[in-house]
């Protein structure tokens, strides 16, 4: 595996990793969501942040394992 093909892995985890907790707590630890929306201020931050890092995350993702797959065909 080459370098950048780790440092797109890990960035992509740590991105999406955060989305995920981030989501977690916006669910359990800041007063969970209701049908308009989070019911604290922390929650909605959290939602933000995981609006932010899911996408981001999950493409970086992609986009490392399609260069890991490319970097094992060679």
């Amino acid at each position: 595996m080459q370098s950048d093909t780790r440092k797109l892995l890990y960035s992509g985890l740590a991105i999406f990793g955060t989305g995920v907790l981030s989501a977690g707590a916006m669910l359990t630890v800041f007063g969970g969501v209701g049908a308009q929306g989070p019911h604290t201020n922390l929650g909605w931050l959290a939602l933000v942040l995981a609006m932010a890092c899911l996408p981001t995350g999950s493409l970086t993702l992609v986009l490392a394992l399609m260069k890991l797959f490319s970097d094992l065909r060679r």
